[in-house]
């Protein structure tokens, strides 16, 4: 598909939906001759795409054309305090507390209150915090990190959502590679491992039901009875947390009876004798006792997975949001090179392909530019999946202060809404409200974070601006083009950050970069105009922009990964033994340790409940949650909380009572849902804005900034809680 075609009066322009999904998908736009967009589809010409869009993409043009929309830049009107404004459901007191304000006078402020805080301060009292609410390559990391790097602001650790699980499968394979979409029609057995494809992966769907209309069963292993999970031939529901456990229980069934591929282990994996030493102890009938599945349950799963040719593996980041979330991950990931599932077409593992994409970041980010801030060296690094710490901890100790540590002075939040999304709501809270807190948000709408901002900047949609795009779900480069004019006064991220640049009086070329000039600097062109990024050596711009999307072009033999060696480990080889983690002092192989807070750990004394914090299927994290069309698809479970009939007869909690939900974070008022999705000693609700929930709180007022074993991630499903009836009480 062309980058635009003209039929009659309409435009059809091809662009990328850059919202954090594996899919990725190519978007056709119809745009009339006023220029405003009439349609959205998917692109047919697309192999994953295939002319259809998800539920929350196949309405955007609420979201583009939405009344809600941000148009014009805000400035917060003295002796307004920060805090919600809007609760209960109920919004509408924004406007109130902001003044429209021009480009010029917003730029020329936050960059001086910019500079002034970093003078006073030191720079690092500076925090960017954004992730991925676009993940186009220029929209989520590039003019940006110039800014923020020439600064020499606090470098943002971007861990909350993928961290954990992508540092787990490089340490098992080296890169973060998986099977192809369309290679799972060939599968004989699917497990869908903390993965709900039918709600998040859906463009994988189309492939997952052509192998079962060819013979494959599909097993879910899920401890929520999701959309895919309701749809398998077998739900596994395991406890929260004990993934790990698990895989070390198939590994040793699939040991003990020799099913294991020796040929493909001798070849290709280093470690296999300690690891097989490490899983003798993780029998069915112990690690029956951590999941809750039986000993035949596993016996079972066992012998199947091993047994049946190809299988194929689609995992997904919901396993690594435990406290030993990494080390599940790593476990899971060894099992098909156990069996050497991937020889097979059809056969492997999925998790995250965008290993594949070799982008020359270094080009777009300029990473050396903080060399030229008035650091003159890299900046401190923070967590983003403790930003409760972070402002209100970080730098108050007596040893910290200016130029050692300092406290975080500026926020400056893209790309996410932290009030919503951050762990340990009410710290995130605490620290937004302080006064000496200067913040600045760039959104499409007043979320829970504008409610603490300063000053609120319009941001622009995918068909708004042009970018460049890979995947973590398949294997083609994408080009987006601008479909339409900003909608008001709506601005990119790679705007905004040049125009603050120029006026901190940063002298750069590259704050003058245009998004053309940054997409030909990620192709990293030679002389002939074609990529030097391996795998894109074929693609121009010229061709990307003709073509909207090109697969990826791999080395004969190594279109499926992992099929002949080397690996890009320390070994060379797919590492059971990881060397990297016995060079730290860590444990080499998986091992299973319940998390601090589950059923397994003295918590439960207090709180007996664990607790799933979900992501509702028709928002995207907590985008999309303010539009009435995708509110109307989450009815029958908004402010639910969803809980065993036996959990709740013991508690004298009926359906629909209102029901108080706590641990020592916090207290969240939500409605009785008695549901067999969660099994006994679990309970769920979903990710809303915490302004759209019944007391202005969400999950997230519960859930904790305690870390992953591996990547230092948030630990969202790793949450004990205690329930009451309100009307009990």
């Amino acid at each position: 598909m062309a980058a635009a075609t003209q039929s009659g009066p309409f435009r059809i322009v091809h662009t990328i939906c850059s919202h954090d999904c594996p899919d990725s998908c190519a978007v056709l736009v119809t745009v009339n001759s006023d220029g405003r967009a009439i349609k959205v589809q998917g692109d047919p010409s697309h192999p994953v795409t295939q002319g259809f869009l998800c539920g929350k993409v196949a309405k955007y043009l609420d979201r583009v054309y939405s009344p809600q929309r941000i148009l014009h830049p805000l400035r917060r009107r003295p002796g307004i305090p920060k805090g919600p404004l809007g609760e209960n459901g109920k919004t509408g007191r924004e406007l109130d507390a902001f003044e429209q304000i021009t480009w010029d006078e917003a730029l020329t402020a936050i960059a001086s209150r910019l500079q002034q805080i970093a003078t006073t301060y030191g720079p690092e009292s500076i925090l960017p915090y954004s992730y991925a609410g676009t993940i186009g390559l220029l929209g989520y990391g590039s003019m940006d990190r110039r800014f923020f790097h020439r600064l020499g602001a606090s470098q943002l650790d971007r861990t909350i959502c993928a961290e954990a699980g992508g540092q787990a499968f490089k340490l098992v394979y080296g890169k973060k590679l998986g099977t192809p979409n369309e290679e799972f029609p060939k599968s004989r057995l699917i497990i869908a491992w903390g993965a709900n494809i039918h709600g998040t992966n859906v463009h994988l769907w189309p492939f997952v039901e052509e192998a079962r209309r060819n013979g494959a069963r599909l097993i879910v292993i899920d401890p929520y009875r999701t959309r895919t999970a309701a749809l398998a031939d077998w739900h596994i529901s395991i406890r929260p947390g004990t993934d790990a456990a698990l895989a070390l229980g198939l590994m040793h069934v699939i040991l003990r009876d020799g099913l294991e591929d020796r040929a493909y282990i001798d070849e290709m994996t280093h470690g296999f004798a300690p690891l097989a030493e490490r899983v003798r102890e993780y029998t069915p009938e112990r690690v029956a006792f951590w999941t809750g599945l039986t000993p035949a349950e596993i016996e079972q799963l066992a012998r199947e997975y091993a047994t049946t040719t190809p299988a194929a593996l689609r995992m997904n980041y919901g396993v690594q949001r435990s406290e030993n979330g990494g080390t599940a991950v790593r476990a899971i990931a060894m099992l098909p090179a156990l069996t050497g599932a991937w020889r097979h077409p059809g056969g492997g593992a999925q998790l995250s392909m965008s290993g594949a994409f070799q982008w020359n970041s270094a080009a777009i980010e300029r990473p050396e530019l903080m060399l030229a801030s008035p650091l003159g060296r890299p900046a401190r690094i923070v967590n983003m999946s403790r930003l409760g710490h972070a402002l209100t901890e970080l730098g108050t100790q007596p040893e910290d202060g200016p130029g050692n540590n300092p406290r975080v002075h500026a926020l400056f939040v893209y790309n996410s809404n932290p009030a919503a999304i951050a762990p340990n709501l009410n710290d995130v809270r605490r620290g937004m409200l302080r006064p000496d807190l200067f913040t600045v948000v760039h959104e499409q709408f007043l979320t829970d974070t504008t409610d603490y901002a300063d000053f609120v900047l319009p941001a622009t949609t995918f068909l708004e601006h042009t970018d460049i795009q890979g995947a973590y779900g398949h294997y083609f480069v994408q080009q987006s083009n601008q479909a339409i004019a900003p909608v008001g006064e709506s601005r990119s991220n790679v705007w905004l950050f040049a125009q603050l640049a120029e006026r901190c009086g940063f002298d750069q070329d590259c704050f003058h970069d245009t998004p053309d000039e940054m997409i030909r600097q990620a192709l990293n062109l030679d002389a002939t105009g074609h990529s030097q990024n391996p795998g894109m050596e074929h693609i121009t711009p010229e061709s990307l922009a003709a073509q909207g999307h090109i697969p990826l072009r791999f080395p004969a033999g190594q279109q499926r990964p992992f099929v002949t060696g080397p690996v890009p480990t320390p070994t060379g080889k797919i590492e059971f033994y990881s060397e990297a983690l016995a060079a730290e002092g860590k444990d080499p192989l998986p091992a299973f340790i319940p998390p601090t807070e589950s059923r397994l750990s003295p918590a439960a004394a207090r709180f007996p409940l664990e607790f799933l914090p979900r992501k509702a299927d028709n928002y995207m994290n907590s985008t999309f949650a303010n539009l009435d069309g995708h509110r109307k698809m989450e009815a029958a479970t908004n402010h639910r909380l969803e809980i065993h009939f036996t959990d709740a007869a013991a508690r004298n909690i009926h359906d629909g009572d209102p029901v108080r939900i706590w641990n020592d974070r916090g207290t969240l008022h939500l409605t009785a849902l008695i549901s067999e999705k969660v099994t006994p000693g679990v309970v769920a609700s979903r990710l809303d804005w915490a302004k759209l929930t019944p007391g202005g709180q969400n999950v997230n007022t519960l859930t904790s900034e305690r870390l992953t074993d591996i990547g230092q991630a948030a630990t969202f499903y790793s949450t004990l809680v205690e329930v009451a009836s309100i009307k009990a009480s």
